[in-house]
């Protein structure tokens, strides 16, 4: 869900979000925070020139932040990140809290990125 969300705005905002169908699988069964940058690799593969990922640290059931990070797909040089604190585990707290993200950090810093 925060993922479709997240890709909805990219493309509301310009950019050509490519499908990752061909690579689920892999990125599946990967640990996209612990793989030596493999999500710029699949992305990559998939002609990107983005890639985007996110994790969630979950300090308890109320207490959670948001971060997203952006490298460029061919080098993997970080471009841009963003966090955002929530409260609250539920699918509502999560739509809030991605859509803030965006609009209110990650926006900002994506900006400059050719599209």
């Amino acid at each position: 869900m925060v993922g479709e969300s997240l890709r909805g705005q990219l493309a509301s905002a310009g950019f050509e979000v490519v499908d990752i169908a061909p690579v689920a699988a892999k990125a599946s069964a990967a640990n996209l925070q612990a793989c030596g940058n493999c999500a710029d690799v699949f992305a990559h593969e998939l002609g990107a020139d983005y890639a985007f990922t996110g994790v969630v640290h979950k300090v308890s059931e109320l207490v959670l932040s948001m971060h997203v990070f952006v490298h460029e797909a061919g080098t993997s040089q970080p471009l841009a990140s963003a966090s955002v604190d929530m409260r609250g585990n539920t699918d509502e707290s999560w739509r809030r809290a991605i859509v803030y993200l965006y609009k209110n950090v990650l926006s900002r810093r994506l900006e400059t990125l050719p599209k």
